[in-house]
Order: structure tokens, then sequence, then C-alpha cells
């Protein structure tokens, strides 16, 4: 009996949490008005703007953050890369899709999650939300190699090192850590060129300006005016992951 009241408070626990938080609106308006006020970082992508065969992102993106060059498929670490219109948006799939994206390459990323499911399966805690802006970052120290962050991830956005990536690292970057075997990365939006001011890496390289970073939370923000002037889509956004990566189409 005792084992059933007990399961019974848990199960009763999400209630009094509600009844608790309603019975105090003030410290709940003051917790919807720090979200608000916050940083979001997001990124547009505008897919017309994206040159055929253009690899300037991807180049920039590997080169600052050491990502190696491996030629065997089944190893290689990617950060930033591109797909097939088609693979990349298989719900937007009909039989008169628009000649101009069929085969069409589709710049694909992490999509820093509102609700990451990476975050919520890691056992060591080596990737996490980081509350400040939203960023979905990686402890290469923390990370024990289980891949569970990559079973959960729906958009594929994570590699592991099946095999020790420095020796298959061009020039290295002594300004930015090299990872070893038996460990998971991604693509963290530059956050240490976002602590120094900078924009990441890719959308400086981009010559087209296909690529779009700001805040989410700030209206007066280049990327808030392209989303509230142009049609987007999201990835999987069907999947409640709250993708913070828009396409513009």
């Amino acid at each position: 009996m005792a084992g059933i009241a007990f399961v019974g408070l848990l199960a009763a626990k999400p209630i009094f949490d509600v009844i608790s938080r309603a019975e105090d609106p003030k410290k709940a308006a003051e917790a919807q008005t720090a979200a608000q006020t916050q940083t979001k970082w997001g990124m547009a992508i505008k897919i017309a703007n994206c040159k055929d065969g253009c690899t300037d992102c991807i180049n920039a993106c590997n080169t600052i953050h050491n990502v190696p060059d491996i030629p065997d498929p089944k190893h290689e670490i990617k950060w930033i890369w591109d797909v097939n219109y088609e693979d990349v948006f298989p719900e937007q799939n009909s039989p008169f899709l628009a000649n101009s994206l069929k085969g069409l390459p589709v710049l694909v990323l992490c999509n820093h999650c509102d609700h990451p499911p990476c975050a919520r399966v890691c056992p060591t805690a080596a990737t996490w939300k980081r509350a400040a802006d939203g960023i979905v970052m990686m402890d290469y120290h923390r990370c024990i190699g289980c891949r569970y962050c990559m079973a959960a991830c729906p958009y594929g956005a994570r590699s592991f090192n099946w095999v020790d990536p420095r020796p298959y690292i061009k020039q290295i970057n002594p300004d930015y850590p090299t990872r070893t075997k038996g460990v998971v990365e991604k693509c963290d939006f530059c956050e240490e060129r976002l602590a120094l001011g900078l924009i990441p890496a890719c959308v400086e390289a981009c010559t087209e300006k296909a690529l779009v970073f700001g805040d989410l939370n700030d209206p007066n923000s280049d990327i808030r005016k392209l989303l509230a002037t142009n049609y987007s889509i999201q990835r999987k956004a069907e999947l409640g992951t709250g993708p913070n990566v828009y396409y513009v189409i």
C-alpha cells in the first residue's frame, strides 16, 4: 500500500506544480518576462541564394573547428553539410514538386532545438541546452561515447569519432580543441565566436548572404525581419523539438 501511495504522489506532483504556479501569478509573469528577454540564437537559410557547388560555409566551419576530412564515409565527421531537398524535407514531397527544388542541395546542421531530445537522453550531461541563449552544447570530456544522443536526434546532426580524428585534420587551429576517438561532436553555433561578439564562421564566409543569424527574441534583428517577410519552413517541426533553424523557400 505504501508503494502505491508513493506512486500516486509522484503522479500527482505535476498537478501540484500547476496549482502552485497558478496561485502565484506574479512569479509566473516574471518567469515569462525573463524567458522573453533572454537571447535565443537562430539561423535562417535562404535556399535560393545558395550558389550551386559553393562550399565556402562548410569549409570555414571545418577549418575553424578542426573538423577532420576522413575519406571513409562510414567515419566522416559533419558539422554543416548539404543534402538533397527531398531528403531534408520528405514531408514536402509531392508529384508536382517544383523543378527548381528537385535534387537541390540544402544545408543542414544542428537545429539547436527548444526541446532537444539529445539532451534528455544523455546519461552524463555531456550535452545540454544553455539557458542564456538556447545553444545546445557539447562537453567532449564528459562524453562516454554511448551515442544515445545520436539515436535521439531526428536530424542526424551528430557525428561519432570511430577513429582518432586528429591525423585527418589538414591544419590544426590551436584556438579550438580537437576531439578524440570515442566521442560525439556537432555544430555549436560558433559559441566561442559569439562570446567575442562575432557571427558564426559559416555566416561570415557566405558571400551570397544565404545565411542569416541572430536573436529570435529580438523583433528588430535581421533574422526576425527576414522571417516576418518571407515564407519559411523547419525540419520535422511536427515532432515538437522546436528547431531554431529556418529555411526560406
